[in-house]
């Protein structure tokens, strides 16, 4: 689930594409919600000419009041000086030009492989084309290598059979949309989100306002094991070896999207969007519940899952995703009734209701898989939002349904108010999610914490978010969010659990030659509770005070920075970091460090080379069990012909594990590659 909040960004990234934002969150620059906001917020295009308020907004390093400077300027027809020349520079990537009757598009195509990879790599490709007569079409495929087949039932094992993993050519997302001057239609493969985000979003973006075209991918993650079998199925060869993964995507709504606009009195305008889904979803295996796998005790375990092998033989899967599980149907719509750019009123409803694939079989959803279980879900919400000079005030409430035997829904709230002023933003932020409120497809802030599947629930919280920018001075980012446990979780007694999550950010910008930058963090589980240490043994008779206590976990952090702009095309960074870590049920602290030193070139208009060495280590006492690595990465752009540009990335990864006294033997070193090429026409 990603961040609601409007332009969440630990930082003001200065990068051109996709593959460089996926090294800023790799390092920890950037946290997995911002990077996929980002992400998607480059996939979409801003138009500056035609963009709202909050979509403006959305773009990284802009408060409201700047904004609302920007579109004053536009309306006056004068917005082509707004931005500085810097500004300019690091919004290229988000900005697209407004169309112009002739045909446009862009194309890209991603692979990645480690040297000892057996297989050739996997490929993905993105193409999207259009601007005559408002019509654009878009389609993603992927060459998989380590493809599941669907899963069938067998009825005399009672088990799940799925074909051999094998190579495949996907087509998992298309788009074609029209749109008019009020109207527009997309069919195909959609995100789509209202409000504050809270009955519903999917786009991952801070402040959405309906439905977007979905095409992307993310980039596979570290390598794995080769075999998906068990180890007494798999050849010598690959029973140890590892090979860099399939491209990665989610499953969106696909099907229908539409919506209208127009004035409906003095200064009045409706919008009404509605959307219909039929999709396929993909679920792990440990979310599947089977009925007929239950005991006598009536708890149903998840199903065993054989693949066929030489002859008669099976084979259990050890591959934990099983594709095409369930069939969703959904389906819903938002109207919005806009009294001017900062004054709304709207209503959300939606409704999907699952049916499982295999044959044969009783299945459902586990307590703890995103979906609930028994049939039907949905929820329906009523967002408004209002502002005057410097203040807005965004508010959502929402009530979800679903089928759980003994529950059937609950409520939610979420409310922001945020006063803006030039180069400085206050955000406050009151959230309460229920404990029965389950919605698989809210985006709404939340804590880590995870209730059954679900993060947006059981939740009572507040948060703060300041940003204060002098420009080409210094640049202050803080936020503190603290938020308790109204009701039980999983384990009774746990109402009123509290935790705090904490960080800011300096960066002193005056100097070219030297900038240096402060970062602090803390995290605090289970404020005001301890729990009992995880490796004492507990005497049946001694009294409670007597029972050795541990911290229910915490962490807190410091990471120092220092950039330094030698030319126009030479810049050098360094930064040094460590944490104080308590693991939850432990009395013991340990210490992680890091260090990164970094170097980028531009030795021409059409180049750029980068350079970094990372070490990370987590727990400098020992080097027997967490992470500990030296990771050495060079980045390579260049721009071939006009409008092309390939992007390239070379990693290589040493574990420094000690392997006389590691619990799990350390990889042997890797060199990972990736490669980005994209064209725009």
């Amino acid at each position: 689930m990603s961040s609601a909040w409007a332009a969440p960004y630990e930082v003001e990234p200065d990068v051109d594409g996709e593959l460089e934002l996926f090294g800023l969150m790799e390092e920890g620059t950037l946290s997995a919600e911002s990077w996929a906001a980002l992400v998607a917020l480059r996939r979409a295009g801003v138009e500056p000419e035609r963009a709202t308020r909050d979509t403006l907004h959305a773009l990284p390093g802009l408060t409201y009041a700047e904004v609302d400077a920007w579109l004053r300027a536009r309306d006056s027809g004068d917005a082509s000086t707004f931005l500085t020349a810097a500004e300019a520079r690091r919004l290229a990537p988000f900005l697209v030009e407004e169309d112009s009757g002739r045909v446009t598009g862009d194309a890209r195509l991603l692979t990645a492989f480690a040297l000892s990879d057996s297989r050739g790599p996997p490929v993905a490709l993105q193409v999207r084309a259009g601007g005559v007569g408002g019509l654009r079409v878009g389609v993603l495929a992927v060459w998989a290598r380590r493809r599941v087949g669907t899963p069938r039932r067998e009825a005399r094992s009672r088990a799940l059979v799925v074909e051999a993993p094998g190579s495949a050519v996907l087509l998992p997302k298309f788009h074609a949309r029209w749109t008019g001057t009020r109207a527009s239609v997309l069919v195909g493969t959609y995100r789509l989100g209202f409000g504050q985000r809270l009955t519903l979003d999917t786009t991952a973006l801070p402040s959405p306002e309906g439905f977007l075209p979905e095409d992307g991918v993310s980039p596979p993650g570290a390598p794995e094991r080769e075999c998906l079998l068990t180890s007494s199925a798999c050849d010598e060869d690959a029973r140890d070896a590892d090979i860099t993964p399939d491209f990665r995507w989610d499953e969106p709504f696909r099907g229908v999207a539409g919506s209208v606009r127009g004035g409906v009195g003095d200064g009045l305008a409706l919008t009404l969007t509605g959307f219909g889904s039929y999709q396929g979803r993909s679920l792990r295996r440990s979310e599947v519940l089977d009925r007929g796998r239950c005991s006598s005790s009536g708890a149903c375990s998840a199903p065993e899952v054989l693949v066929p092998v030489a002859g008669a033989r099976r084979a259990q899967l050890r591959a934990s995703v099983l594709p095409g599980m369930f069939r969703e149907w959904a389906g819903g719509g938002n109207a919005t009734l806009a009294v001017s750019p900062r004054a709304r009123i709207g209503l959300t409803g939606w409704g999907a209701r699952p049916g499982f694939a295999v044959e044969g079989a009783v299945l459902d959803f586990q307590p703890g898989a995103r979906y609930p279980a028994g049939g039907g879900f949905g929820a329906v919400g009523v967002d408004a939002a209002w502002g005057t000079g410097p203040v807005d005030v965004f508010l959502e409430l929402s009530r979800s349904f679903d089928s759980v035997p003994g529950e059937g829904g609950g409520w939610a709230a979420l409310q922001r108010t945020v006063v803006s002023g030039v180069g400085r933003e206050l955000e406050v932020s009151l959230r309460y999610y229920g404990r029965g409120f389950v919605n698989p497809y809210s985006g709404a802030t939340s804590g880590p914490d995870v209730l059954e599947g679900q993060r947006v629930r059981n939740e009572l919280g507040v948060r703060l978010r300041y940003l204060h920018r002098d420009a080409g001075a210094w640049r202050f980012r803080g936020q503190v969010d603290g938020w308790t446990w109204p009701s039980d979780g999983v384990v009774e007694g746990t109402a009123g659990l509290t935790r705090l999550r904490a960080s800011a950010r300096m960066d002193v910008l005056a100097w070219t030659g030297l900038q240096p930058s402060l970062r602090l963090d803390a995290r605090l589980s289970g404020a005001g509770r301890s729990t009992l240490c995880a490796r004492v043994e507990r005497d049946e008779d001694a009294e409670p005070d007597e029972v050795a206590a541990c911290s229910s976990g915490g962490r807190q952090g410091a990471t120092a920075r220092v950039r330094s702009v030698l030319s126009e095309r030479v810049e050098v960074a360094a930064e040094y970091g460590q944490a104080r870590v308590v693991e939850t049920g432990t009395s013991a602290a340990r210490w992680d460090g890091r260090a990164l030193v970094e170097v980028k070139l531009r030795p021409a208009e059409s180049w750029r080379v980068g350079g970094r060495v990372q070490w990370r280590d987590e727990d400098m006492a020992e080097r027997t069990r967490l992470r500990q690595e030296v990771r050495t990465t060079v980045d390579l752009r260049w721009s071939v012909l006009e409008g092309t540009t390939m992007r390239g990335r070379y990693a290589w990864v040493v574990d420094l594990k000690d392997a006389r006294t590691a619990r799990m033997p350390p990889d042997e070193p890797r060199h990972l590659f990736q490669l980005d090429v994209e064209t725009r026409f």
